[in-house]
């Protein structure tokens, strides 16, 4: 019994919960101010954010788990597939979020907007899509361990690097932003680290 209480809040039992739960306060944020246009807005930095905490959890899983193994790594780690589609997820209420802002308010939307914002925000949910698709087994498999890797591990990297610049350029006009850059640099320090070969054990003389 006590082993089924300890694996209950995993799999897709741990993405039903956080999905819901972000749905519910997405909900509650835009009515806090009636589903107009500020809300709307609310909800965009609300989902920019829980992407950026849910993004590290899945991205710094396989290091943390490596450098320091423990139960909370361990879990992290085995559940990063689906802590990662929750990431999704939460990036699809964000576009969502983003479509309605734009249909709300056009002139808001166009002056919040550029043509960077467009190429590299859709290449950045083009590799959220395909992560997300190739994170089930049968499409895994069907594309290959190599090309998973390739694919996971460049659209990861792209996305830290989107987030960063998202994040970064409003330090000037918002310097505590600033603290949203903590969690990437640390995972992307921490991914560097663990991949850093091991220094061999001295064999013991005689």
């Amino acid at each position: 019994m006590s082993g089924n209480r300890q694996n209950w809040f995993e799999g897709w039992r741990l993405f039903a919960v956080l999905a819901l739960t972000l749905i519910a306060l997405s909900l509650w944020i835009a009515g806090m101010r009636q589903f107009e246009v500020d809300g709307v807005r609310m909800v965009i930095r609300f989902t920019a954010r829980t992407s950026l905490l849910l993004f590290c959890l899945a991205f710094g899983a396989a290091a943390l788990a490596r450098l320091w193994p423990n139960a909370w790594t361990r879990w992290q780690r085995r559940n990063r597939r689906y802590i990662g589609v929750t990431f999704a997820f939460s990036h699809a209420i964000h576009a969502v979020a983003i479509a309605s802002f734009a249909a709300m308010d056009p002139a808001g939307f166009a002056a919040a907007t550029s043509l960077a914002s467009y190429v590299f925000g859709g290449i950045g949910y083009a590799f959220i899509v395909a992560m997300t698709a190739t994170s089930f087994d049968r499409t895994a498999s069907a594309i290959g361990a190599r090309a998973w890797r390739v694919l996971h591990l460049t659209g990861g990297y792209y996305l830290l690097l989107q987030f960063m610049v998202a994040f970064g350029k409003r330090i000037p006009d918002m310097p505590l932003y600033a603290l949203f850059l903590i969690p990437l640099l640390a995972v992307f320090a921490l991914r560097m680290i663990a991949m850093a070969p091991r220094p061999r054990q001295a064999m013991p003389a005689g």
